[in-house]
């Protein structure tokens, strides 16, 4: 299991990583948001939020936009306000210094679990392709470029074609929350969907319920 350790602390990075691997990781070290970005494919990102050449809020929304891996903030930053803006930048949990290693271990192991606990294979609707192992879809032989959240949304609808799909699970699978003061936000969402995949297949608004996708004409 190779872990990914965004960290500029040398002193926190180095006993970290040594705590890392005598439990059996793999473990490359980043310094900085540049080295983040040019490090090798892992399975999980360990990221600060003070870095000396960005920011590690931003860093974690470039992180999202290309890739499913987990992502774990490990930050002093300890106010509720930084949580949640953290939660919203895609990390899949937010871990407050000082910590336990045994309490980083459990979470670390909870977001790999859920990580492969997600669906995978090929969904088809009408002339539209999801490819849930490529992260990839194809309306015919064209690719079509999706955001993270939009491949997402996609994915989920295709996995139950004409079945109506609440909005509060796709807030809860999508944006890891139960409150849907973001509404703007789903339906902007769907609305570039819509845009992106023509007419290869539907997304009909279910009023009160939420979305589902039929194919196209």
């Amino acid at each position: 299991m190779r872990i990914l350790l965004v960290e500029d602390d040398h002193r926190f990075a180095t006993a970290l990583t040594v705590a890392l691997r005598r439990a059996g990781y793999e473990v490359e070290h980043a310094p900085t948001v540049a080295a983040a970005l040019a490090a090798s494919a892992c399975d999980l990102v360990l990221l600060d939020l003070g870095l000396p050449d960005g920011d590690g809020m931003d860093l974690c929304r470039s992180i999202r936009e290309q890739s499913d891996v987990g992502v774990i903030i490990l930050t002093a930053r300890g106010q509720e306000r930084d949580t949640v803006t953290g939660l919203r930048c895609g990390a899949d949990d937010y871990v407050v210094k000082p910590f336990g290693f045994a309490e980083l271990q459990a979470r670390m192991e909870a977001v790999l679990r859920r990580a492969r606990s997600r669906p995978s294979g090929l969904r088809v609707v009408g002339k539209l392709r999801v490819d849930l192992d490529r992260h990839s879809v194809h309306l015919g032989s064209e690719p079509i470029t999706l955001t993270r959240k939009e491949f997402q949304l996609l994915a989920i609808l295709a996995a139950e074609p004409e079945v109506a799909v609440r909005r509060d699970r796709l807030f809860a699978e999508v944006w890891h929350t139960s409150w849907q003061g973001t509404s703007r936000t789903l339906d902007a969402h769907m609305t570039a969907l819509r845009s992106k995949i023509g007419a290869g297949a539907e997304i009909q608004t279910i009023r009160g319920v939420g979305y589902r996708i039929v194919a196209g004409g």
